[in-house]
């Protein structure tokens, strides 16, 4: 059966205003909130696990359900595929075993991003899919870019993939990345063809809604 999705409405017409603003204060002023110790567990189970596998590193970051993180898996069975959500109802659905080369953590991104700089992580690839898109402009904060973890989720580097029902999402994605880094993304209309990588994205292409993808080449900080 078909869903049918509604287009994402915002009281925002362009990008948002205060994301320079934004940026700025995440780089002046660093997170410094002690980790939390559940998430500070799931890490260290996922470096143990990422150290035996020997394998790039592909980090699918908010995975959900953790779909993603098996296509990813499937599609890049060189790679070390792990999938981080918060939500222990969303990683205990079943959708099928997972491949030995991936690894579903429950965590909290935040930390778990600050851990990973820490430990020098370096994923050579890094996917963030159809984020809550906090479409209020009120709401900016609780985006990623606007976020003061953001500095943390670029200095890990690597290959950098974004994708929204929301154009002006990663519009200003790019313009706070540019902001960090002097680096430009590249922005374009993405076509699954029916290889949808999350539910989000099946539901959105399926109710004619266009789909956006961010690309940016990260170097490690």
């Amino acid at each position: 059966m078909q869903h049918i999705s509604r287009s994402v409405v915002s009281n925002q017409p362009s990008p948002h205003q205060d994301v320079a603003r934004r940026v700025a204060r995440a780089l002046e002023n660093p997170l410094r909130k002690p980790i939390a110790a559940h998430t500070q567990q799931a890490f260290e189970h996922a470096h143990t696990w990422l150290q035996m596998q020997q394998a790039p590193l592909i980090l699918d970051a908010g995975c959900g359900v953790g779909l993603s993180t098996r296509r990813l898996a499937e599609q890049f069975p060189a790679h070390a595929v792990i999938g981080v959500d918060r939500s222990e109802d969303r990683l205990g659905r079943d959708h099928g075993k997972l491949p030995a080369n991936a690894l579903l953590v429950r965590a909290d991104l935040v930390d778990f991003w600050r851990l990973a700089e820490q430990a020098d992580w370096a994923p050579e690839r890094h996917f963030l899919l159809y984020p809550n898109p906090y479409p209020k402009a009120a709401h900016l904060k609780m985006r990623w870019h606007g976020h003061p973890v953001f500095p943390t989720l670029l200095a890990l580097g690597g290959h950098l993939e974004v994708r929204s029902n929301w154009q002006l999402y990663v519009k200003e994605f790019a313009l706070a990345a540019a902001l960090v880094t002097g680096k430009q993304a590249v922005i374009k209309v993405l076509a699954p063809n029916g290889s949808h990588l999350t539910p989000f994205e099946a539901k959105y292409d399926q109710s004619g809604q266009t789909l956006w993808q961010l690309q940016i080449e990260l170097e490690r900080a």
